[in-house]
């Protein structure tokens, strides 16, 4: 059967949440910061009050012109329709499984934890500065990296002045830790 007459699933969003779900070690928490918490409701603010209603009524209009077949307004409203209710899931459950995790409570201490900043150097001398973050906020190219990562797991725990040995494809890699730092709590 051609691909283009075949059902979306709507159980997508469960196998994307099966596969992140997957990649926190069993027994853990999805840890999050606040701030990524915020992000996540956030958007599923915007998906709810504004994109959703707006989609809404553009199918509404769609459906109102007739033949429903060859109707491109009508066809993709539905489809982007299905698209949002699917990401609302998703941030639902996302949202649900979240511990969130102020790092500012380690303010101060100089041992890793989920939160820190680090700076960190290789045995060539490259600095480098990473923050430990939930899966659901990593960008690695902001330096911001999952606390289940593999740079991340080797760092916790480790204080600032340590030597840590990281294990990677091509060997082992010895991380000397140069400074450790947490955003300070907030003012009230």
């Amino acid at each position: 059967m051609s691909k283009a007459f075949t059902k979306e699933s709507d159980n997508d969003d469960d196998d994307e949440a099966a596969a992140l779900a997957l990649a926190i070690p069993p027994g853990s928490k999805n840890y999050i910061t606040p701030a990524g918490y915020q992000r996540i409701k956030d958007e599923l603010l915007q998906l709810i009050d504004v994109d959703r209603p707006e989609v809404v009524r553009i199918v509404h209009w769609a459906a109102s012109n007739g033949d429903r077949s060859e109707n491109g307004d009508y066809i993709y409203g539905k489809k982007r329709l299905r698209e949002i209710d699917r990401r609302i899931r998703f941030l639902t459950k996302r949202m649900d499984l979240a511990e969130v995790v102020s790092p500012s409570v380690h303010h101060g201490s100089d041992q890793i934890f989920f939160g820190a900043t680090v700076t960190y150097s290789n045995a060539h001398g490259e600095e480098r500065t990473v923050t430990i973050v939930g899966i659901d906020e990593l960008d690695p190219l902001k330096g911001k990296i999952s606390w289940i990562s593999p740079v991340a797991r080797t760092l916790t725990k480790a204080r600032e002045g340590d030597t840590v040995t990281l294990h990677t494809p091509n060997g082992v890699e010895e991380l000397d830790i140069l400074e450790v730092s947490y955003p300070a709590p907030a003012q009230e």
